[in-house]
């Protein structure tokens, strides 16, 4: 029987090559996709993987058929095409599908390479059926074996190449992909062209299916639709590779920002339960701490135990004697370097279940638990005296200090809440006796103890409850020394006891700080001076008002939003409000006050250092504040009119403020005499009984209003617009 002959075109070859290429490449990128997501996304990249790849093949098959060319004209059925499409879509599915599992077992390998082999196999034949032509073709069946061999060969190369890149790194798994997609591209072309090969077409063939899908009308479309297909499939995967890698940097970076987190946290509670300059507990975990102990010896006390059981719990209050010179002498960093060692030894010579802490300046408390025995605190503070007796190497050079020890015992001295108030009693009286000794807690001791304790509980009552039925902000102006007029005012705390009248700041303010009741009320004040401001503001007052702070507010973390909170809650531009803090209690802690000042300096706080020139003046440390006003202490004023050190003093500061670009309040100006220095000297703002005392918000504002005293001030509302 004589055959037609037929003719490859080496472009639509070389294309069918390129796509079996491209389609393979494609198909080892969703096998990963498939691998890699959740569960729902690869059932996703599963069908739509499916599509894609069975597509490739298919559209293989069809463009290696259109590049077989008979001196006849060509045209497919469309439901063979269709199902021959199908066929390759399963087998791709069946390829993906087992591309997903675990690990490739070999009766796997086997089960799924025939499998796919004979797919590829259903899909060419269908295709080739596709063309209705009569005579029929005729079979070459040793190369249609040939061809199902080469298949199932093809798809047992490939489930290998799904597997073996799971191995590669992804360093070199693109070149290895590609290598592998060339390797799995020429696999799928030899089964289709050995399958050609299969096909003969008797002489006079016509095809009746000619006037269907004509080849050279479904060519271009076929090659163009699946290159596009392809083309997408390969960008969306190629994104989603990317979004899964910036997925794995960021959860990467969650984690990191998770652990820096963590270690912020816990900077956090360090900073909020220990001292920044020594490390021993502060006032709040020592607090924590003795009501603990406190509870567990109560409870203790109650049940039936032997009599020789040790229930009872001490505090001993440690106050250095002769730190103040030390700190006036050689400085604050001394100072700082002092009360670092002292905190050491301290710490090594209590036991090792005791709690050492420090509560605020040189005072130091010591919690004993479990102690036996009233010998035992007293041979405690024994060595603890010993130990602060040691000569102490500062700057090269050997100071000595002492201590004097208090010791306050639950339950022989009475009740747990008065324990730190009589160990602090008890304290004051070894100093009293000349210091370098310890005293223990006695009945006669309790007057003070008892008044300083019923004190702290009617503030923390007072604050409790309605802080301004008892609690009041008094206002001193201050003056500008050019004009004679009100520049601004100083918030100062006043307290109105139900039963003793009004307490003097010296008294309850210092026993706040014992009891670690200080920030509450700075809360307050801080609240109740922008309320204040507020109230002022809708009378057409426009006041510059500034508060205290004091050492313990700055350390409280939160401190600037809480000042930022309270300034937005009252509608208060944050240049009305001043915060003043003495030049003692910035240079103790220098690196806490620089972040405090920093953060309220971005808040746009106005800053000032009070007390100037009392403590040991660092202007190294005074440039690194940002400070807008100094404030001369009232000592210097008081000598001016008789010492001219007091006035060279002064005149010195002020020229150093101007220098550094601040201004400069005086403080404590009683006489005209003091007025008419300081204003020949330049100073800035004045501050004193000579213009006036203290005064409730209402009589400030009647003096806005031109109903003030005798004499006062003129008041004019303009000024408070300027820059202090």
């Amino acid at each position: 029987m004589a055959f037609l002959t037929a003719r490859y075109s080496p472009e639509l070859v070389t294309a069918s090559l390129l796509i079996a290429s491209l389609a393979s490449y494609v198909t080892l990128d969703l096998a990963k996709r498939v691998r890699s997501v959740d569960a729902t996304a690869a059932r996703t990249w599963w069908l739509g993987g499916s599509v894609a790849m069975g597509t490739g093949i298919w559209s293989m098959h069809f463009v290696g058929m259109f590049a077989y060319t008979l001196p006849i004209e060509l045209g497919y059925r469309g439901l063979q095409t269709l199902l021959s499409w199908l066929a390759a879509v399963l087998v791709s599915a069946v390829a993906l599908g087992l591309a997903s599992r675990g690990r490739l077992s070999l009766g796997r390998l086997a089960a799924g390479a025939l499998s796919m082999g004979l797919g590829i196999c259903a899909m060419h034949y269908i295709g080739m059926a596709a063309l209705d032509l009569s005579p029929g073709i005729v079979w070459n069946w040793h190369w249609v074996g040939i061809s199902a061999l080469i298949a199932v060969g093809a798809s047992a190369v490939a489930l290998l190449i799904f597997f073996w890149l799971r191995q590669v790194s992804s360093r070199r798994s693109g070149l290895y992909q590609g290598l592998a997609a060339v390797v799995m591209g020429l696999a799928i072309s030899g089964m289709h062209y050995s399958g050609m090969a299969a096909a003969q077409f008797p002489e006079g063939t016509v095809c009746l299916s000619a006037d269907e899908l004509r080849g050279d009308e479904l060519g271009g479309l076929v090659m163009a639709a699946t290159l596009l297909m392809l083309g997408l499939t390969l960008f969306t995967s190629t994104l989603d590779a990317r979004a899964q890698s910036k997925a794995v940097r960021l959860s990467t970076s969650l984690q990191d920002a998770n652990k820096q987190l963590q270690s912020a946290n816990a900077e956090l509670r360090r900073r909020a339960f220990l001292d920044p300059l020594t490390d021993l507990p502060n006032r709040l975990l020592f607090e924590d701490r003795l009501q603990h102990a406190l509870n567990r010896s109560g409870r203790e006390e109650q049940r039936a135990g032997p009599p020789n059981r040790m229930d009872r719990v001490a505090v001993l209050c440690i106050d250095l004697d002769g730190f103040k010179p030390v700190n006036d002498s050689f400085g604050h960093a001394a100072g700082d370097e002092v009360l670092r060692q002292v905190a050491q030894r301290l710490a090594a010579t209590a036991r090792e279940r005791d709690t050492v802490a420090r509560i605020g300046g040189d005072e130091f408390v010591l919690l004993m638990e479990d102690v036996p025995s009233m010998a035992d605190c007293a041979a405690l503070a024994l060595r603890l005296l010993a130990a602060l007796a040691e000569p102490i190497v500062v700057q090269g050079q050997p100071l000595q200090i002492s201590g004097s020890v208090g010791i306050a015992v639950f339950p022989d001295h009475g009740e747990a809440h008065k324990l730190m108030v009589q160990a602090d009693a008890a304290m004051y009286s070894a100093k009293r006796a000349g210091g370098n000794t310890y005293a223990v807690f006695e009945s006669h001791m309790d007057a003070n103890a008892q008044e300083q304790l019923s004190l702290q509980l009617a503030l923390r009552q007072a604050i409790a409850g309605d802080a301004s039925e008892q609690l009041a902000l008094y206002y001193q102006p201050k003056f500008d020394a050019a004009r004679g007029q009100i520049r601004g005012a100083e918030a100062l705390l006043r307290w109105r006891h139900p039963e003793r009248g009004m307490v003097a700041p010296d008294v309850f303010i210092p026993i706040a700080e014992r009891f670690g009741l200080i920030n509450e009320l700075g809360n307050w004040v801080i609240d109740e001076s922008c309320r204040q401001l507020q109230a002022w503001e809708s009378q057409g007052l426009h006041m510059r008002l500034s508060i205290n702070l004091s050492v313990h507010q700055l350390r409280q973390p939160d401190l600037v939003q809480r000042i930022g909170r309270a300034l937005q809650s009252h509608g208060i531009a944050p240049d009305r409000l001043l915060c003043e803090i003495t030049e003692s209690v910035a240079m103790e802690d220098i690196k806490t006050t620089q972040r405090a000042f920093e953060g309220l300096g971005r808040l746009g706080v106005f800053l000032s250092i009070d007390d100037f020139g009392t403590g040991y003046s660092s202007l190294s440390y005074l440039r690194q504040l940002p400070a807008r006003q100094l404030k001369i202490d009232r000592s210097f004023i008081q000598d001016l009119e008789l010492s001219l050190d007091a006035r060279a003093v002064v005149d010195g500061v002020i020229k150093l403020a101007h220098a550094l670009g601040l201004n400069v309040v005086a403080e404590g100006v009683e006489t005209e005499a003091q007025r008419d220095i300081l204003v020949g000297l330049s100073c800035n703002e004045l501050q004193g009984y000579l213009f006036a005392k203290p005064m409730p918000a209402d009589d400030l504002s009647d003096w806005a209003r031109g109903q003030g005293p005798v004499g006062g001030a003129e008041f004019s509302p303009s000024i408070y617009e300027g820059r202090i």
